[in-house]
């Protein structure tokens, strides 16, 4: 965390004093008490972005906080990252996840999570979401890296949940 505040200074971002930086680990504790320890506002509409979390964690986990983002003030939005199955991968892009998936494992941070589009999409909405839909590797690289110089792609087979409440 200290790295990342860091980074903001040396990027010139600075921090701003409406930004808090909470650290939680999902699976032991609670991060919405941790969250509104920290002075976060349930009653105002939020922008929640949670990426390159839930290839870490549980479904059951997975399934608490989408729950718990749900019950946020009527107005909030989520950007989740999750990680399609080997088996949905574009075939030049198994061998890479697999070496991932093998490194992970090696360092004692397996992947845990992978989903569907439609599995995202069924378990946002029994959470509560009003609104959701996937955006793909491909609807990414179309959007935001078309005329990039620099052939910097988005991760292949990540792919984000736009869910609102």
């Amino acid at each position: 965390m200290a790295w990342k505040q860091r980074r903001l200074t040396e990027l010139g971002f600075g921090i701003p004093t409406y930004l808090h930086f909470v650290p939680v680990n999902f699976e032991t504790s609670s991060w919405w008490e941790e969250l509104r320890k920290a002075g976060f506002d349930v009653g105002k509409p939020a922008v929640i972005a949670c990426t390159g979390v839930t290839l870490y964690l549980t479904k059951e986990a997975i399934t608490s906080t989408l729950k718990q983002i749900a019950a946020f003030a009527p107005g909030s939005k989520l950007a989740m990252t999750f990680y399609l199955p080997i088996e949905l991968l574009d075939e030049e892009d198994k061998s890479m996840q697999e070496i991932a998936i093998k490194g992970a494992r090696e360092a004692g941070t397996p992947f845990v999570s992978f989903f569907a589009p439609n599995e995202i999409l069924a378990l946002a909405r029994k959470a509560g979401f009003i609104d959701a839909k996937t955006l793909s590797t491909q609807d990414m690289e179309q959007s935001y890296f078309a005329n990039r110089t620099d052939n910097l792609l988005p991760a292949s087979g990540e792919i984000f949940l736009l869910a609102t409440i």
